[in-house]
């Protein structure tokens, strides 16, 4: 049996989490204020007016659940409310790939007549004048129809109409247990009004959402199309997030086989899309994530600064210009700094020039190591002590979480493991961090990284063979999908190879352990 050690292999200045199994290590840190299972994964904010302050608020979050199997980790968003200024990030990312969604605009005003004035006779006011809503290749979007101005309010959207947990059946509501998120009931309450039909007071809305067959969530693949990106670790966070919505779907079947008139015969399947639609859509308001109608027809991009900012002292959300808009061009904000697995399982697609890639390989250590668990113990407990929050110095290095990890394991005494004990102590927790002293043993623990990533390159280059040949229909846009995913991790992972055979040359040369190489 081995271990299995699965870390990102890039920096990258985000936070996450630190969840850790007895087989499993994570290489993230949750900020102090938010639990184990759920930490910020993007800069992307909204900004809070609150009894005369200005509070800036990231508005996505990423969520990592622990299940106990050895690779047990599913991810989930929602538009958070809580950060600050400095958070607000550049974004330097290509949208001309065909996997990436904004493509062939086709006015679609024809089609949300009805929205439109459902959306201003809930609100009781005017949400924009200067928006309509048009639709790409990849869903619903929102266009200028009129010239905007740096500065101009694009739009106003009351909280008051957004689809929140506490528009849940009270009786329904009443009978789940306490351990049911505010996520599953955004995700009963779009099931218990999809049933309702046209009846229901959000019809207008719900109708407006995407089906199925438009979304292109990994969650939504089969297991031959899944089976295009075995290589890549978001193979393994679809298998585990499916089986967590799994999970929870039957948690509350009990629950839901009380209410007949909204959810009988309601399947798995159905149960996934809705959850799906809260983890893309949903916004984290006052009122808990929210569907805001209108406002989550914004789509990403990752060169604007665009903020959509809270105003608490007139409960709206607003959008206000930070560029100039001609009629025609489309309105975007951006979603964060997010790697291409969570915008593929979340939002169902990637961006083929991601610098904020961040793939990840598994590094299995032998059960017949004796000092195995010495090594997991000592690597956990650094973990717990912090070491994850140290500031990595370059984009362009290797972690610096996953070259200890590499020292830790090329060990072979308890001495040695001793020894970086003793300087983890003397350095705030952070465990191997500096370059070993025996240059022998830092070149064997880059080395070893070093084959990692070659062995990873071979195998990404084999899984991408098949996908040079497309299809048709779907099959050919989830081909197109898979290949950017897996040729944006390829790209990733020759650049850290490029980084460490440039550390193991330089050691071998120069015999220093002080000489850092950076290839960009």
């Amino acid at each position: 049996m081995n271990t299995s050690i699965v870390l990102p292999i890039f920096n990258r200045n985000t936070t996450g989490t630190n969840d850790k199994t007895e087989h499993l290590v994570t290489a993230f840190e949750p900020p102090p204020s938010l639990s184990n299972r759920q930490a910020m994964a993007d800069s992307s904010m909204l900004a809070v007016e609150q009894l005369g302050e200005n509070y800036d608020q990231p508005f996505r979050t990423l969520t990592i659940s622990r299940t106990v199997t050895m690779l047990g980790l599913a991810a989930r968003f929602q538009r958070q409310l809580f950060a600050s200024r400095r958070s607000c990030l550049r974004f330097q990312y290509n949208f001309s790939a065909s996997s990436s969604p904004h493509q062939v605009i086709q006015n679609v005003d024809d089609e949300c007549t009805d929205f439109m004035t459902w959306l201003r006779n809930k609100s009781g006011a005017e949400i924009s004048s200067v928006l309509s809503i048009g639709k790409s290749n990849y869903g619903r979007s929102l266009f200028a129809c009129k010239p905007i101005r740096a500065g101009d309010c694009i739009f106003k959207v009351p909280l008051s109409v957004a689809m929140a947990p506490d528009n849940l059946d009270p009786s329904i509501d009443s009978l789940l247990g306490k351990d049911v998120n505010d996520f599953t009931k955004l995700t009963l309450t779009i099931l218990q009004h999809k049933r309702l039909g046209q009846a229901s007071e959000w019809a207008p809305y719900l109708n407006f959402l995407p089906l199925f067959a438009d979304m292109h969530s990994t969650l939504f693949w089969s297991d031959e199309e899944l089976q295009m990106i075995k290589e890549s670790f978001l193979y393994d966070v679809t298998l585990n997030h499916k089986a967590q919505i799994e999970k929870t779907f039957t948690s509350v079947k009990h629950v839901l086989f009380l209410f007949p008139e909204y959810f009988e015969g309601v399947s798995l399947h159905e149960f996934k899309h809705a959850y799906n639609l809260v983890e893309s859509r949903s916004w984290m308001t006052p009122r808990g994530p929210s569907m805001i109608p209108f406002a989550d027809f914004l789509n990403h991009d990752a060169n604007t600064e665009q903020l959509i900012t809270f105003k608490n002292t007139e409960q709206v959300i607003k959008l206000t210009a930070v560029e100039d808009y001609a009629p025609g061009d489309e309105v975007l904000v951006t979603y964060g700094r997010l790697e291409n697995i969570s915008l593929l399982l979340t939002f169902g697609f990637v961006l083929p020039d991601n610098r904020y890639d961040n793939p990840t390989f598994k590094i299995y250590a032998p059960q017949h190591d004796p000092l195995l668990a010495l090594k997991r113990d000592l690597f956990n407990r650094s973990l717990e002590l912090g070491s994850v929050a140290m500031k990595e110095s370059s984009w362009s290095e290797i972690p610096e979480t996953l070259r200890a990890l590499a020292r830790v394991l090329c060990c072979t005494s308890q001495e040695e493991l001793q020894e970086l004990a003793i300087e983890a102590a003397q350095n705030e927790g952070r465990l191997a961090r500096i370059p070993l002293k025996n240059r022998d043993k830092e070149l064997e623990a880059h080395q070893f990284l070093h084959s990692k990533c070659v062995q990873s390159i071979d195998n990404l280059h084999a899984a991408l063979k098949p996908l040079s040949h497309l299809k048709s229909g779907n099959e050919t846009r989830r081909m197109q999908i898979a290949r950017d995913l897996l040729n944006g991790e390829l790209r990733m992972f020759k650049s850290a190879s490029a980084w460490l055979k440039g550390y193991c040359e330089a050691l071998k040369q120069t015999g220093s352990v002080e000489t850092e190489v950076i290839y960009l």
